[in-house]
């Protein structure tokens, strides 16, 4: 499983496949506030990032997957424009 909750934290590990976004938006939802370590992650399908992209969890680590890393993490840790769905 490339998504599971560790405590507080929700850990993204490997390749995260589009299977796993609903897990993803599951947990989130069911805990506002959960953490995600994504260190270990080496590839987020698009609709992870879509889940991540929505709901904006607090992100720990750098992201494995180099693309994420780059384009992925500065988008997330900027606040939402006031005219974003919250």
């Amino acid at each position: 499983m490339s998504v599971r909750r560790d405590g507080e934290l929700i850990r993204l590990e490997g390749a995260c496949p589009v299977e796993e976004a609903e897990t993803l938006a599951a947990l989130l939802l069911a805990e506002p506030g959960l953490g995600v370590e994504w260190s270990a992650c080496t590839g987020l399908h698009t609709a992870l990032v879509q889940v991540l992209l929505r709901l904006r969890p607090p992100l720990h680590g750098t992201c494995g997957d180099p693309f994420a890393a780059r384009w992925l993490a500065p988008v997330l840790a900027a606040p939402r424009a006031p005219s974003e769905p919250g």
